[in-house]
């Protein structure tokens, strides 16, 4: 609300409260005149909303609005009738206590209006559950009904409430909408038989004849012009430009039926409409003082909508049955006596029409049995009324408003002050219209008004309207709110005529014609219509007109005490629940937009009490909440209440704490006996805005410790799932590194026992380590061969055989031999191959001659106590190097080759891993032994032969075969350390 004041110079203050000058009632007009013109056509006074009606659509109802102000404190939003619904909804939800929505206002002010906007409100809230739906679709629904047959164009409002209404929407525990009951006051009938220029009858004739179908109107044998009519043209006014009579015939149709009306209640609705229309076209001729009908159609017609006979009609509307004390006469009528008579039947039939659609509407919206429920209560009855002429219908209009003013005084502007007397709070009285002298002048016991007007309709002999005026004259005299032009001075007298009497309302002064007084106070319908009526066959006439009141001897109330007893009812029921309230206020009598008239909005302003009311609230406080719960809400804002008040505290200490600590002024708040008071919303928006932060604070707390806990448990079933796995992938490791370790044992074996079998025959056992003996003879030939065929005499010999002198001399080689002799000059580092040259001349390999190359690495010996072999071989290819390092641990040696051997064996294998083996190199290629010893045994060709070999196997055929790239270093070290690379 503070956001909008730094444009308070062009639209106004939202709450009348901030006003600087609270007694001016100009600047008061002044700020409704300046929102109004910006289509804010909403302003607070404290709790109390008041609404300008602006004769337009604004668009300010939408889904958006809804959300916008749904859950929101009352002063968080800008003024609107959705934070007065949502405001009602949310104490009813919170505190379990019934509330009402007053809303009051004069004719075309805009109330009805409201009163569907607080129902749209409460529709769009409700969740779309199938019985809520239901619920929800039929309080909506309602209104059109309840429009159509309740309201009429008046000469200040084309769709003016003619009835009172008050609608409870009960809500179950959890606050959706689970049903509703209507209460109907004071419906208008004399609008039946008569209208003002200017005016119509009730909507639903109108409608009929505008927007029924042929063949339903031929049924009804009607036509379309209302003027064909005398109840719907005495106005002159049939059709009115801003109301469309065809389309709200649908809409009444379907609404009709989503209230549960079946299809012959539809029906039979629409044939007591036309009866009332046949009804008024009854005219009657006068022969020797008794009345005659001028024509038998009309009733004829009447006889078969209704279902009854022809002759018990026209024998009621030309006759009366007078029963004196057991004597029963029969009477004619005479013209006058016979159109009272039409008229009254009308206004009875109309009238009962409308309580049935009530009770019908009442009977769709029914709650559940033993089901409890909450109530928000909204009433929407006329408003105060001031006509050229004014009768019985206005009378009692304004005595209801009198009544409403009454209420509302009591419950805001004096509970108020008696409010803050009882809590000790000191403060300036202020003075205040108490209208209850008004309304005692009206309903008192005995001396009131309507107890004059009863008495002269209820008493033996003539009585008449004048009769009724000389008894006020004389019983009122001296009362200061009622005049007479018997009473009043001269001057007076000349306002006011003899037929009329005067009542200052606390909205101004009303002057009453009192002809028609005692005929609409008595209501009376003659017997004979009545029992006609009952034997109607007509659905509807035979619910409203029973038997049983033909029977009885009780003579009914009079219109007005009726009236009394149900706006003392009225009374009770608003008193039990919390109230609201929107005061509707009407900017022109032209019912066009953008048009303000200060001296209409100052009249209604008056009236209304609104400046009273504005001064009530800048003088008193604007929020007050008892201690306990003031303190349950913003304990949080002080260390010292929070969480818990120290024991012994009093919950009035805890508020004293928690003022000092959000540092309230002086003047701020006042401490009462059992509640806190706070002069202005401002401290209240602070206190509410530092308790919004606050909460947040507290949430994030309580979010970080449950996301912890949650996080927590996440993390324990993660860990417990990881755990699992890593069981599952440490037993496929270990299972892995065991298969290596004996894939790497049976490799090594292999190997040894092909290198102990060289030289037997070729078997299985040694098949794999001769070939790669040949291979490696091969690879060291090819790197020997001239690169000059005329170089004979570097041209090596042919191929040895496996039992040639190098081959047989290998068996000198046998892991026995190399571990016990000593193996001077002997290297090992390249392949086994490298022997074989200086091993098929004949001579002993440890003396043979070898390149510059190998002749540096000879030089390191092995010492006579650790002759060792550790060799190293290595075949590479263009695209695959298989390398075998026999690295033989302690462990690996001990399993191969005995302990024995190994005992022998003691030098420092991690010296002879540094010492001997010598790396192979990466472009070395292999010729395949098999495809070489075809072409080059007994070949006269051996160098092209061995060329041709090195080409073929250059191309890119891998070689060894796939199944013997094994690593025997690999494996070794697979052994040794467990490695799964």
């Amino acid at each position: 609300m503070e956001s909008d004041l730094a444009q308070r110079d062009v639209i106004g203050v939202q709450d009348a409260v901030l006003l600087e000058d609270i007694h001016s009632e100009s600047i008061f007009i002044d700020n409704l005149e300046k929102r109004f013109k910006e289509n804010l056509i909403y302003t607070y006074i404290g709790p109390v909303l008041i609404s300008v009606n602006p004769y337009k659509e604004l668009s300010t109802y939408d889904a958006g609005t809804v959300e916008k102000y749904r859950n929101v404190n009352f002063y968080e939003v800008p003024p609107h009738v959705f934070a007065v619904s949502d405001t009602a909804l949310r104490a009813m939800r919170g505190e379990h206590a019934d509330q009402c929505i007053l809303i009051s206002g004069e004719s075309g002010s805009g109330k009805t209006e409201a009163s569907k906007k607080i129902l749209q409100f409460i529709a769009a809230i409700s969740h779309n559950q199938k019985i809520v739906g239901s619920v929800k679709e039929k309080l909506l629904q309602s209104n059109p009904v309840l429009e159509a047959f309740g309201n009429a164009k008046t000469n200040r409002n084309n769709n003016s409430s003619r009835f009172g209404k008050y609608m409870d929407t009960e809500f179950s525990s959890i606050g959706e909408p689970v049903g509703g009951h209507i209460l109907n006051y004071l419906l208008e009938k004399s609008r039946v038989v008569y209208q003002a220029k200017g005016e119509r009858n009730f909507h639903i004739f109108y409608q009929l004849l505008a927007g029924a179908d042929d063949a339903l109107l031929a049924n009804l044998q009607l036509t379309r012009d209302p003027s064909n009519y005398f109840y719907t043209k005495q106005g002159e006014s049939s059709k009115v430009r801003q109301i469309d009579d065809a389309a709200d015939f649908k809409l009444v149709n379907a609404a009709m039926k989503v209230m549960d009306l079946e299809e012959a209640e539809i029906g039979a609705i629409f044939r007591i409409i036309a009866t009332i229309l046949h009804l008024g076209n009854v005219n009657f001729g006068d022969n020797n003082g008794r009345a005659t009908l001028d024509s038998k159609n009309e009733v004829n017609t009447m006889a078969k909508l209704l279902d009854c006979s022809f002759d018990s009609i026209e024998n009621a509307l030309l006759n009366k049955t007078i029963d004196a004390r057991g004597d029963v006469v029969t009477s004619p009528l005479t013209r006058d006596e016979a159109l009272y008579a039409r008229d009254a039947l009308a206004k009875a039939i109309y009238g009962r029409l409308f309580d049935w659609l009530v009770r019908k509407l009442n009977e769709s919206l029914t709650k559940a049995e033993n089901q409890k429920t909450l109530v928000v209560g909204i009433l929407d009855i006329y408003g105060f009324e001031i006509f050229e002429k004014n009768s019985f219908e206005q009378f009692c209009i304004n005595y209801c408003n009198e009544k409403l003013q009454q209420l509302f005084i009591e419950l805001t502007l004096k509970s108020e002050q008696e409010e803050y007397l009882r809590e000790g709070i000191q403060w300036e009285p202020i003075k205040y219209f108490d209208n209850k002298i008004i309304v005692d002048l009206v309903e008192e016991k005995h001396k009131g008004i309507i107890a004059i007007m009863d008495e002269e309709c209820l008493r033996p002999g003539e009585s008449s309207d004048r009769t009724f005026l000389a008894k006020m004259n004389k019983n009122l005299t001296f009362h200061p709110h009622f005049i007479s032009h018997e009473k009043c001075d001269n001057k007076g007298r000349k306002t006011i005529d003899r037929d009329e009497f005067r009542v200052l309302h606390y909205a101004g002064e009303v002057t009453y014609n009192v002809n028609g007084f005692l005929d609409k106070n008595n209501d009376l319908l003659f017997r004979d219509l009545k029992e006609a009526m009952s034997n109607a066959k007509n659905i509807i006439a035979k619910e409203t007109f029973t038997k049983s009141e033909l029977t009885s001897k009780k003579r009914p109330d009079t219109a007005a005490s009726q009236f009394k007893n149900s706006l003392g009812q009225l009374s009770v029921i608003l008193k039990s629940k919390e109230p609201s309230y929107i005061r509707c206020i009407k900017p022109n009598d032209d019912q066009v937009p953008n048009k303000f008239n200060r001296d209409i909005v100052s009249h209604q302003v008056k009236y209304l009490g609104l400046m009273e009311n504005l001064r009530v609230r800048r003088a008193g406080f604007a929020y007050r909440r008892p201690y306990e719960g003031f303190l349950n809400r913003y304990k949080a804002l002080c260390p010292a209440t929070w969480p818990h008040l120290k024991q012994g505290m009093t919950p009035k200490e805890g508020v004293q704490l928690l003022a000092n600590h959000l540092k309230y002024g002086k003047d701020d708040y006042r401490m009462g006996k059992t509640k806190i008071f706070i002069r202005l919303p401002r401290t209240l928006f602070e206190t509410e805005d530092a308790f919004q932060k606050r909460k947040n604070e507290l949430l994030a707390k309580i979010q970080a410790i449950w996301k912890g806990r949650a996080q927590r448990k996440k993390y324990l079933k993660i860990r417990a799932r990881i755990i699992q796995v890593q069981a599952k992938v440490r037993k496929f490791l270990a299972k892995r590194r065991a298969q290596k370790r004996r894939w790497a044992v049976a490799v090594i074996r292999g190997f040894i026992q092909g290198f102990i079998a060289r030289n037997e025959t070729p078997s299985d056992a040694n098949k794999r380590f001769l070939q790669f003996v040949r291979f490696q003879y091969l690879l060291r030939l090819s790197k020997q061969l001239p690169k000059s065929v005329l170089e004979k005499d570097k041209w090596p010999e042919r191929c040895p055989k496996s039992n040639s002198a190098p081959f047989q001399r290998c068996k000198e080689f046998t892991p026995g031999a190399v571990v016990t002799r000593r193996l001077e000059n002997l290297n090992f580092r390249g392949s086994v191959a490298n022997t074989l040259p200086t091993m098929r001349s004949g001579k002993d390999p440890s003396r043979s001659q070898v390149s510059p190359k190998e002749t540096s690495l000879r030089k390191r010996k092995i010492s006579d106590d650790s002759s060792q072999i550790i060799p190293n071989y290595a075949i590479s290819t263009s695209r695959h190097t298989f390398q075998i390092k026999a690295i033989l641990s302690r462990k690996a040696i001990t399993l191969l080759l005995g302990q024995e051997i190994w005992k022998s064996a003691n030098t420092d294998l991690q010296k002879l891993r540094k010492d001997i083996v010598m790396p192979s190199s990466s472009k070395e290629e292999a010729i395949k032994p098999d495809k070489f010893n075809r072409k080059f045994k007994n070949s006269p060709n051996f160098g092209k032969e061995l060329q041709l070999a090195q080409r073929t196997t250059s191309k890119g055929k891998r070689y060894p075969p796939k199944d013997n790239k094994r690593d025997i270093t690999t494996a070794f070290d697979q052994m040794e350390n467990g490695s799964t690379n």
